[in-house]
């Protein structure tokens, strides 16, 4: 199967991506080449739309080495950079809330090294909206003046100047993607991940065009839990009380899911680190290297507080979005729309609210939740945020 099947609903996209691997591939055998490839791409898109699935397959299709169109799938080089073991190919994916300057000097310095395939170093930044200043600064360097058979592949929301620098963004060369639509979503979790038609159709339609998300709310019944009792918040808020049961429960949702997926990791990644310091060594100088260990341990615990604030601010994210668009329906639904629901499953829900509400107030409620993601990205405390836009939402 084709690297591209993982690229879904970006026809155009895998189009432009197709000529540049085509045109890598005549580039390292050194043949004459039209205009194609770049040393510098920007994948742009909504959240779902596969911006580093994208850049992760032309990764692998740079790296192909099957005779004929680059991007088979089945070689080993295809396999190794989709897998993330190749050793040319290095995906940077932000554990913390930002990609510090110090981390991108080292994968700057790195990636200037000649690839040890002979064909492609790539560097993939995964959330390159997340670069503090002097990282992006440090990159612009490396973007300016490119190694030789180094390409970069940023991925970020959008090529607004709050994303990416216009720096960088003009030395790139821009990959718009879209929300791929439902039916297309539908087909890859049949046909990649062998789900029934009736499961496979329902999470295309309630995932927001997030094809991850699609696959677990068809694989995983906490995940299709956690996002029903957030559409049962706007119906639930009958008093005063119910504002700070919801929050409370939001925000214990969110820092339940921050320890699930940091737990196991932690320990291990902590267990490695006092292995490479010498822990439990019994040899000559085994306690002075014990004893000057503190430092590494504690910068690691940091990294790791960071990378579960940051996880757990992602999920609350996501119950924030089904919000909005669980009264983005309600708007649908008072206005007589044609528009297609967000959550088609709780059309009765939202029916119920557009009885209730004015369309006034369903944009006010809309509003507050628009302002507590922002409030967010300020580093206001979760738990505040979250009160006052829910005290918002019961009083219209």
């Amino acid at each position: 199967m084709s690297v591209w099947s993982q690229v879904v609903g970006q026809p155009d996209a895998v189009a432009v991506l197709e000529a540049a691997s085509a045109a890598a591939r005549a580039v390292v055998a050194g043949e004459p080449v039209a205009s194609g490839m770049t040393h510098a791409w920007l994948f742009t898109g909504p959240p779902g739309s596969g911006r580093s699935t994208a850049a992760r397959a032309f990764a692998a299709a740079l790296q192909c080495t099957t005779p004929g169109e680059p991007g088979c799938g089945q070689c080993q080089g295809c396999h190794t950079a989709l897998s993330g073991t190749h050793a040319d190919v290095r995906l940077v994916v932000p554990e913390g809330l930002s990609i510090s300057v110090a981390e991108m000097r080292a994968l700057v310095q790195t990636s200037a090294r000649r690839p040890t395939g002979g064909r492609w170093q790539v560097v993939i930044i995964a959330d390159a909206d997340r670069l503090t200043e002097g990282a992006a600064n440090a990159l612009l360097k490396a973007v300016e003046e490119p190694p030789e058979r180094t390409v970069f592949l940023l991925c970020a929301p959008s090529d607004h100047p709050d994303d990416v620098s216009v720096t960088i963004r003009s030395r790139c060369r821009a990959i718009g993607l879209r929300t791929p639509a439902p039916a297309a979503i539908a087909a890859v979790l049949r046909q990649r991940d062998g789900m029934d038609e009736e499961t496979a159709t329902w999470a295309a339609s309630v995932c927001g065009g997030h094809v991850g998300r699609a696959r677990r709310l068809a694989t995983d019944p906490e995940a299709r839990d956690r996002r029903a009792k957030v559409l049962r918040i706007p119906l639930n808020l009958r008093r005063l009380s119910d504002v700070f049961d919801a929050a409370d429960d939001l925000v214990k949702a969110a820092e339940t899911d921050a320890v699930a997926a940091g737990a196991g990791r932690d320990e291990a990644e902590k267990d490695a680190l006092k292995t490479a310091l010498g822990h439990g060594g019994t040899g000559k100088g085994a306690g002075t290297a014990t004893r000057g260990s503190a430092g590494a341990i504690k910068e690691l615990e940091k990294r790791q507080k960071s990378r579960a604030t940051r996880t757990q601010r992602d999920a609350l994210d996501l119950a924030l979005i089904d919000l909005a668009a669980f009264y983005r329906d309600v708007l649908v639904t008072q206005a007589g729309a044609p528009a297609t629901l967000n959550h088609p499953d709780q059309a009765t829900a939202s029916s119920q609210a557009a009885a209730m509400w004015t369309p006034e107030s369903t944009l006010r409620r809309l509003e507050a939740i628009l302002g507590c993601r922002e409030a967010l990205e300020q580093n206001v405390k979760p738990r505040i945020a979250v009160e006052a836009m829910i005290t918002a939402l019961h009083m219209g």
